[in-house]
Formats: C-alpha cells, sequence, structure tokens
C-alpha cells in the first residue's frame, strides 16, 4: 500500500501543480472563460488514463503464462525507465517549474493562443497520468493485495489533489525541492524492487538464464507473512532468496540514484556577493 500511496501522491501532485498554476495564472490574466475548458481537458485526461490503466491490467491477466511474464517484463523496464527521468527531471527542474510554466503561459497568451494553455495542462495530466498507469501496474504485479494497491494510489492521489486545491487557493506553502527529495529516495527504492522483479519475470519469460545461483539467504530476515516480508518485499523487492542478478542489479540501480537524489545541491551563488567580490578583488 505505500508503494501505491507514494505514487500516487507523487505522479498526482506534479499534474496538480502544472494544473493549478495555469488555472492560477489564468485567473490572475482574467481569463476566466478558459477555466472551463481546462477541467474538462483535465477530466478526459484523467478518463483516457483510467481506460489505459485498464486496459493493461486486462489484458495482462488474459495472456498465457509465459507471455504474462514476459509482458510483465516490459511492463516493470518501462516503469523504471519512467521514474528514472522523473526522479531525475524533477531533481534538476523543482526549483524553477513554477516560474518556468508561468513564462510558458506568458508567452503563449502574448500569441494570443490562450488554447495553448488549455492543451499543455491536458498533456500534463495525460503523462503523468500514464506514468502512473504503468507504474501502479508494474507495482500491483508485485503486490500480494490488488485492493489494497489500490486503496494506496486512490489515497495519493485525492491527497495530491486537495494539497494541490491548497496551492491554488493560497493556503497551502510547499517546499517543492525538499518534498520532490523525500518522495524521489522512496520511488528510487520501490524502482530498484521492480529491477529485481523484472530481472526474476525475464527468467520466468525463458530471456535471462545467466546470473541464477542463489547469492544469500534472507529468510531470517524475510519471513513470509509477517510484517517485515510486506515491507521489505513489497517496498524495497528484497527477496527471501535473491539471486546473483537480482542483488546486482538492485545495487546497481539504488545506490548511484539514491546518491543523485539526497546529495546536497549547492545554492547558486548571489549575483550581488559575487559582483562585490569582483569590485572588492579590482581596488
Amino acid at each position: 500500500m505505500l508503494p501505491t500511496f507514494v505514487i500516487g501522491l507523487r505522479e498526482g501532485l506534479e499534474a496538480a501543480l502544472i494544473v493549478g498554476i495555469i488555472a492560477t495564472f489564468l485567473d490572475r490574466r482574467d481569463r476566466r472563460d478558459l477555466l472551463r475548458s481546462l477541467w474538462i481537458g483535465v477530466a478526459i485526461a484523467v478518463t483516457i488514463c483510467l481506460a489505459i490503466g485498464i486496459a493493461l491490467y486486462v489484458v495482462s491477466r488474459e495472456i498465457r503464462q509465459q507471455q504474462q511474464e514476459r509482458l510483465e517484463t516490459v511492463v516493470g523496464i518501462l516503469a523504471v525507465a519512467m521514474v528514472t527521468y522523473m526522479i531525475i527531471w524533477m531533481r534538476r527542474h523543482a526549483r524553477e517549474m513554477k516560474g518556468e510554466l508561468e513564462g510558458a503561459a506568458a508567452a503563449a497568451l502574448a500569441k494570443g493562443s490562450g488554447r495553448a494553455l488549455v492543451v499543455m495542462a491536458f498533456l500534463a495530466v495525460m503523462r503523468e497520468g500514464f506514468e502512473t498507469a504503468v507504474f501502479l501496474l508494474a507495482t500491483f504485479q508485485t503486490s500480494k493485495s490488488t485492493g489494497y494497491g489500490v486503496a494506496g494510489a486512490a489515497l495519493g492521489i485525492l491527497l495530491a489533489a486537495a494539497v494541490g486545491y491548497g496551492i491554488y487557493r493560497g493556503g497551502i506553502r510547499l517546499n517543492l525541492a525538499r518534498f520532490f527529495t523525500v518522495t524521489g529516495a522512496v520511488l528510487v527504492l520501490v524502482a530498484a524492487g521492480l529491477v529485481v522483479t523484472a530481472f526474476h519475470t525475464a527468467f520466468e519469460g525463458g530471456w535471462i538464464t545467466a546470473g541464477q545461483r542463489q547469492a544469500v539467504d534472507l529468510t531470517w530476515l524475510v519471513r513470509p507473512g509477517t510484517p517485515l516480508e510486506s515491507l521489505l518485499t513489497g517496498v524495497l523487492g528484497v527477496q527471501p532468496r535473491p539471486t546473483v542478478i537480482e542483488v546486482v542489479g538492485w545495487l546497481v540501480y539504488a545506490v548511484p540514484l539514491l546518491l543523485f537524489v539526497c546529495w546536497p545541491r549547492r545554492r547558486p551563488r548571489p549575483a550581488r556577493a559575487a559582483t562585490s567580490a569582483a569590485t572588492s578583488s579590482v581596488h
């Protein structure tokens, strides 16, 4: 439930922030006539993403076992690729996201293309929604209870919508850089677990045969049926008897990306201080 909650919260908040920033911009520029189209576009995008997610889930359950394992491998790899790109992009642009969006919105309105903002919001929700559908499908494949997974995702999305609305109304202040750092670290661990699952399903599907020797016995820690096993396996992807290729895959993915996400960022040097330093050096 925790992985899907974080996914729903993280992806939902990204979409809510983009839509909220555009809606606020239109409101301030006295273009409320476009708000109705904005919300209709958002609703259509959400509906399409739900349909895609349900279709993928149904297809994955209707095919034969080996084909199902191969499809789960492809979905898992796609989900890992998406979340990796998302984490890296947000790490680099979280602080400037609002300014960049408002700049793009101002440029669109200056050209008389208010509809472009509606399309921008629609595409943002479509992108985040499709990423969420793929990532959740890959997570459901490792979950023992689809119901809990769906509940976690729904709670995360609802909370994201509430926070997004609060930011839009001006009642909530959120440190985006810190928020995306914390959730990014959690998602790195979730994605590392999906890497392990992808190696496992690739073996079951007949695509990978190397590295299948047992690396370590963790049954003393990951005991089936215990809450700790649900946490370690469901969130971190830790298996009771991981193979060599699974351990290597987890470490190669998780360690460098965790360092990238959690490493403190250098604050840009204030322009005034830099100018003063340059002036003093001249004198």
